[in-house]
């Protein structure tokens, strides 16, 4: 078995959440060593796909408009997650999103303006310039400077825990066992949601049929070891971020470009072409990530998108193609889908819409009357071809059930003690604050806020 070099701080994990944790180490003087499931080509697990992460603010900035008071940002965060939060941390999260941007234009990461349109971002999250690879980049570079270590193609396939302390972790180093011993351990190796078998535990057979929005190397190993040696559990196995993606994207490493936004400005219809859910509910960035778990309870765990020609130019496109027909029943032909069926939901639909103007940027209360389930806003009638539609499957993001840590990224033990060196970031233990739902962008926050107290964490701890 191969022995690599000790270090100080061993870092699992390649994406945002670990380079934060490396660099905010590193920069106070620890041998820090990442290790990466991913070859160098795929590095940064689902940070390489992101675009944005979610920051409070009290004022305009180069970046955001208006402002977005943490008070705010928390109810937002208590509205979607139905109160199920670590309140603490949440309220850590959210105060410290206001320097992230900050902390990482020191280290090169750039921002573009803000973002305009119906995303309703604008105000909300500040986006990178070139998106999360030139993040990814960026971060790497600094850490680079500061000595951090990389060795990837090196998965974490065991840990070695003694009495809460972490001692060394057993590896596949390029294809060889390999061991590396180290004084402390920062976890940030995201989820299981690559892990199909572990998924189908949590969902059933219905997980068969999800994408993989992300890497394919998040398997979970190392959340798996954590759990095996005693570590504390937060959320629930089936809890995820979870979205509409469209069917055609590939099975793994589907990216943002698969997304489909069109959802509040369609009827959403299952295989028997019936609703399902309200499209309208509220603004995509505050829903889009409950419809996944809602197509995933749908026959066959397929939906469909559909609108007419005026709502063509309202949302962000994707990059497939949508399904287009002149006739509604033309466009249920090709959806594989019974066209009296489909005919008659949207004339249901059509005739419940109650008027109203209809406006993007507000909750309009443009309506159905007399519909089960009813669209709360956004609601115009479906009649001005051509018609489109896009094929809809669950696309998941990142899973939820991870360990728990205190307001500094330490570990918590399942007997309520800290563990003695182990910290966490990113993914393995957003579920201390997403217990279920999801914000546009607070999956960065999080990963950027624990990140950094797990390096200084870490730092304070093994320097004493």
């Amino acid at each position: 078995m191969t022995e690599l070099d000790p270090c100080d701080l061993l870092v699992v994990g390649g994406g945002n959440a670990a380079l934060c944790a490396a660099i905010s180490a590193a920069e106070r003087g620890l041998k820090v060593t990442i290790c990466e499931a991913a070859p160098i080509g795929f590095r940064g697990g689902n940070s390489r796909h992101v675009r944005n992460f979610r920051a409070a603010h009290d004022a305009p900035t180069e970046v955001l408009t208006d402002s977005y008071p943490t008070d705010e940002y928390f109810d937002d965060l208590m509205r979607v997650t139905a109160g199920k939060t670590n309140e603490r941390l949440a309220r850590i999260a959210i105060a410290e999103s206001a320097h992230i941007e900050r902390w990482m234009r020191e280290r090169s990461v750039r921002f573009q303006p803000a973002l305009g349109g119906t995303l309703s971002l604008g105000r909300t999250n500040p986006f990178f310039l070139g998106g999360g690879k030139a993040l990814l980049n960026a971060l790497y570079r600094r850490a680079e400077q500061f000595g951090v270590k990389v060795h990837y193609d090196t998965e974490v396939t065991g840990l070695v825990i003694e009495d809460g302390a972490f001692i060394a972790a057993h590896l596949n180093h390029r294809g060889f066992a390999a061991r590396i011993r180290a004084r402390g351990l920062a976890a940030a190796a995201g989820g299981f949601q690559a892990n199909l078998d572990w998924l189908e535990e949590a969902w059933g057979p219905a997980a068969r049929n999800f994408t993989v929005r992300g890497t394919r190397y998040a398997q979970g190993t190392l959340l798996r070891s954590l759990l095996d040696h005693g570590v504390e559990r937060v959320a629930e196995a089936d809890q995820c971020h979870a979205i509409a993606l469209d069917a055609r994207a590939p099975k793994f490493d589907a990216g943002i470009v698969s997304r489909v936004d069109s959802v509040p400005f369609s009827v959403m219809v299952n295989t028997r072409a019936e609703r399902f859910y309200d499209e309208g509910e509220d603004f995509w960035p505050k829903r889009y990530a409950i419809w996944g778990r809602l197509i995933a309870k749908q026959p066959g765990q397929i939906a469909y998108s559909i609108i007419d020609n005026k709502a063509l130019k309202l949302f962000m496109p994707s990059l497939f193609q949508p399904e287009q027909a002149d006739t509604i029943e033309a466009l249920a032909g090709k959806l594989g889908l019974e066209p009296s069926a489909l005919s008659k939901t949207i004339a249901n639909y059509n005739t419940a819409c109650t008027g109203g103007e209809f406006d993007t940027t507000v909750h309009d209360g443009c309506r159905t009357k007399g519909l089960a389930p009813e669209k709360s806003n956004w609601a115009r009638p479906i009649d001005q071809p051509p018609f489109y539609a896009w094929p809809m499957v669950p696309g998941i993001t990142f899973t939820y059930m991870g360990v728990a840590v205190d307001e500094n990224a330490r570990v918590q033990m399942a007997d309520g003690r800290p563990a003695a060196n182990i910290w966490a970031a990113g993914e393995i233990m957003a579920g201390n604050v997403l217990g279920q739902g999801y914000l546009a962008g607070i999956g960065i926050t999080i990963g950027s806020v624990f990140g950094r107290r797990a390096g200084e964490a870490a730092a304070r701890t093994l320097q004493n």
